[in-house]
């Protein structure tokens, strides 16, 4: 006698949507209970929660990661703004999988820019990169095998406000949330910094404060640094200034050459850079007046 064998059909669950909330108001009691209650309201999850109340400045933050049925986003938005209405909150809601937007700007050191694109590839970093731009020709072929837009904007003390034109342009044509100076050797002007004001990354040579002009390794050989870094801010007006949102030092000593100085420092900027990028691609990184507040790991 044969046995038969019936095989359980495989069981179908329903993708539900997951969001990203993020909340900015002044600090003061009710916060979670009128955010929890409109939550409530289109029956939602709580995957992730962090928050964070500064006693300097007096405000409230917080980042939260849901689930729920609702798949109308504009309207759960709404929900959350009205019931928040009342503690004058910054809200900002998206669907976890409508990755934003991003602009990599590079000029001729490539390594930075490489790493953004390899972790894209292997699914490290949840972003949409949507064009590349340079003053230089020299990464036009990168762009061409990863099928990435590439728009060259050369630059000269004459064409520089035209060249910014241009590229502010392309940040509205691309609805772009993020401009990210890979190695980008150009300062923006105090008016670029100001359209752009929050939604600029850049990575310097250092441990802020550092050294500045040309050939920054070679000058902290000079010196003889213990310790190479790299840091990634938010672009603002005062030149490598802005508020910081990642760093990260690796130790050197007398032994290394400034060859070596600068192939260690490639690192920890490819690093650094894109522990930012990735931090802001995830909403966890909040603007505080001149500082910011991350929420969450990574």
């Amino acid at each position: 006698m044969h046995r038969r064998l019936i095989a359980a059909s495989a069981v179908t669950l329903p993708i539900v949507p997951t969001y990203i909330l993020t909340i900015t108001c002044p600090d003061g009691p009710g916060i979670i209970h009128a955010v929890s209650g409109a939550l409530l309201e289109f029956e939602a999850n709580i995957l992730e929660q962090e928050q964070y109340s500064d006693l300097d400045t007096n405000l409230f933050f917080s980042r939260t990661r849901f689930d729920s049925s609702f798949e109308d986003v504009d309207q759960v938005r709404q929900i959350i703004a009205e019931r928040t209405s009342t503690l004058n909150t910054k809200v900002g809601l998206r669907l976890e999988s409508a990755h934003k937007r991003a602009l990599i700007l590079v000029s001729q050191y490539d390594h930075c820019l490489l790493d953004l694109l390899y972790r894209r590839d292997a699914g490290e970093l949840p972003l949409d990169i949507v064009g590349i731009v340079s003053n230089h020709e020299t990464c036009r072929a990168i762009a061409d095998r990863h099928g990435i837009p590439f728009h060259y904007l050369p630059v000269t003390a004459d064409t520089k406000a035209g060249q910014e034109t241009a590229l502010l342009a392309l940040v509205e044509q691309e609805s772009v949330d993020l401009v990210v100076l890979a190695r980008y050797m150009q300062i923006l002007s105090d008016s670029a910094c100001r359209a752009l004001n929050g939604r600029v990354i850049n990575i310097h040579h250092s441990f802020l404060p550092g050294f500045k002009g040309a050939r920054p390794y070679h000058q902290a050989h000079a010196r003889g640094v213990k310790l190479i870094g790299a840091t990634a801010h938010f672009v603002t007006s005062d030149l490598d200034e802005g508020p910081i949102i990642e760093q990260d030092v690796e130790r050197v000593d007398h032994r290394f050459t400034a060859d070596v100085y600068a192939e260690i420092g490639r690192d920890v900027e490819r690093l650094v850079l894109s522990r930012a990028v990735r931090l802001f691609a995830q909403d966890r990184v909040f603007l505080n007046g001149q500082r910011t507040v991350v929420l969450g790991p990574m």
